[in-house]
């Protein structure tokens, strides 16, 4: 599909090129010409001054001469034609990859994300459909079978509300928000809050987070920063052993507030690494823990939220030995 529309629109370039190299080639060729008649009259006449006219043999223009200098001026234009046509035709090609390169990706991207969301919402519903019709097949279903069945169909749903609900965000960040609310914020009642909302899930697991962020002023959205520090502050909890402690630090450099968040989790090997913040990405080591219950949205939704905000983010990871995820925003100032 991308290579005929590249073809087509090297067309359209080439199209453009000629007619305007070709109406530019008239032009000159009629000034030219214009100017040759014009010296052939200046000639003729300063001939007529300085020697009589001789009615037995009238002076007359030379046209042999004119016309070959026509000829010359045809070929000349005919092959600065020629070459602005192959040049324009090898530039217009590349141009038009350039141009079709971050549409075609865009694309791919959207195929990829309704294929993987498209099989991340199957599993759930397959789940839910094999489990009602087993049960429907036995004919000593139990009233204690079907509570069971409700249980385990209501965390189905469950899974389902969660994807659906990160599906959502995502799309959302990437839709461009011009008119961003940007405030000032404290980034310490920032990760405090943020603390409090994982905080149930962190006791489960006895991890300890240790809150050492100073009370830096930053400049963002409130749902967006929020909503940020919970996703990593989550997959940092969903990643961790038992009994072991989560660390927050910040630090200010120039007009930039620098948050670390470093877990003693399972870590992400070297290979995965690169990855980690495409949608659907889940590496290796997520996998094998199957209790983590994730869809590899977490750190894309995290990036999507620190772009928009002006910011970055990057993570420094060893396998087994955990995860630091480094994000720096812009300081209110």
């Amino acid at each position: 599909m991308f290579k005929n529309a590249r073809i087509k629109l090297t067309a359209w370039y080439l199209l453009i090129i000629m007619f305007i190299s070709v109406a530019f080639s008239i032009v000159i060729y009629q000034g030219l010409m214009n100017e040759v008649r014009r010296f052939s009259r200046m000639q003729r006449i300063r001939i007529e001054r300085i020697l009589p006219p001789d009615p037995a043999q009238p002076l007359l223009a030379d046209e042999d001469l004119i016309i070959e200098i026509q000829q010359r001026v045809i070929l000349g234009l005919g092959i600065i034609n020629v070459i602005i046509f192959l040049s324009s035709g090898a530039l217009g090609y590349f141009l038009a990859g350039k141009t079709l390169t971050p549409i075609q990706k865009m694309v791919d991207e959207q195929n990829r994300f309704v294929s993987d969301a498209s099989h991340e919402l199957k599993t759930p519903l397959t789940s839910l459909k094999t489990a009602m019709e087993v049960s429907l097949r036995d004919k000593n279903f139990s009233l204690e079978g079907s509570k069971q069945l409700i249980r385990e169909s209501i965390g189905e749903v469950n899974k389902l509300s969660r994807l659906s609900d990160s599906l959502l965000q995502l799309s959302q960040l990437e839709t461009p928000k011009e008119n961003l609310k940007l405030e000032k914020l404290s980034l310490k009642k920032i990760i405090e809050e943020s603390i409090r909302q994982v905080d149930p899930m962190a006791r489960q697991k006895n991890i300890y987070i240790n809150n050492q962020v100073k009370d830096f002023q930053i400049k963002g959205s409130r749902y967006g920063i929020d909503g940020l520090f919970v996703t990593i502050l989550d997959n940092a909890i969903k990643y961790s052993g038992e009994k072991k402690q989560i660390i927050i630090t910040s630090k200010k450099s120039d007009k930039k507030i620098i948050i670390s968040i470093k877990d003693q989790g399972i870590g992400i090997s070297k290979e995965d690494l690169p990855h980690i913040f495409d949608r659907f990405y889940r590496a290796d080591s997520a996998r094998a823990k199957k209790s983590s219950g994730g869809y590899g949205l977490g750190l894309s939704i995290a990036k999507k939220i620190v772009e928009t905000h002006k910011g970055d983010i990057k993570v420094e990871s060893k396998l087994g030995k955990g995860t630091q995820i480094i994000i720096s925003l812009p300081s209110f100032s």
